[in-house]
């Protein structure tokens, strides 16, 4: 079992930055792919980001491209989402996940395929 733990999360206003943690602990693999997804109340879970283990390769969701970075300390077993120019649009709960193995660029993307969950922290971007 991996355990993913998120922070970082806050109140901010339009145009701030944040960055969010997810440590994880357990049966961890750094060949794992990580990713960070987002659900706004009344509204399903969608994808932020992904890393690939090595953190060669990343993906984001078009909404999010070119203001927020996700990177990996695998020394550290932490997966970060640095998120800039925030907007209103993006307040939710965002999540930390992982994956028990490596995923293709096809499914990296889709919750289904991710294995382990965190539980959250909020973020609440005023205008």
């Amino acid at each position: 079992q991996v355990q993913l733990v998120e922070s970082g999360g806050g109140l901010v206003q339009a145009g701030d930055s944040l960055r969010l943690s997810c440590a994880a602990s357990g049966r961890t693999s750094s060949s794992s792919a990580m990713g960070w997804f987002r659900q706004a109340p009344g509204k399903e879970r969608e994808f932020v980001a992904a890393i690939t283990g090595s953190g060669g390769n990343t993906y984001y969701a078009d909404s999010v491209r070119g203001r927020f970075t996700i990177s990996r300390d695998n020394a550290k077993n932490t997966v970060y989402l640095q998120m800039n120019g925030l907007k209103p649009e993006d307040t939710a709960n965002y999540y930390c996940a992982a994956a028990n193995r490596p995923l293709s660029d096809y499914i990296i993307k889709r919750p289904e395929y991710m294995s382990y969950w965190g539980k959250g922290t909020l973020v609440t971007v005023s205008s």
